[in-house]
C-alpha cells in the first residue's frame, strides 16, 4: 500500500511507550499528531 503526499493515513491502532493502546481515528480533530518511530531503540543494533 502506498501513500500519496497530501493523502490521508489509513487508520491503525499500536501501543504506546507506556503500554496504553492508540489509535489513529481517535486523533481526528485534534490540533497535531506527531507518530516518531525509532527502529532498533534501546538495543545494542
Amino acid at each position: 500500500m502506498s501513500i500519496q503526499v497530501g493523502q490521508k493515513a489509513p487508520d491503525f491502532s499500536l501501543k504506546t511507550n507506556k503500554m496504553q493502546d492508540f489509535k489513529l481515528s481517535e486523533q481526528e480533530g485534534k490540533k497535531n499528531v506527531v507518530l516518531l518511530f525509532v527502529p532498533l531503540a534501546f538495543t545494542g543494533g
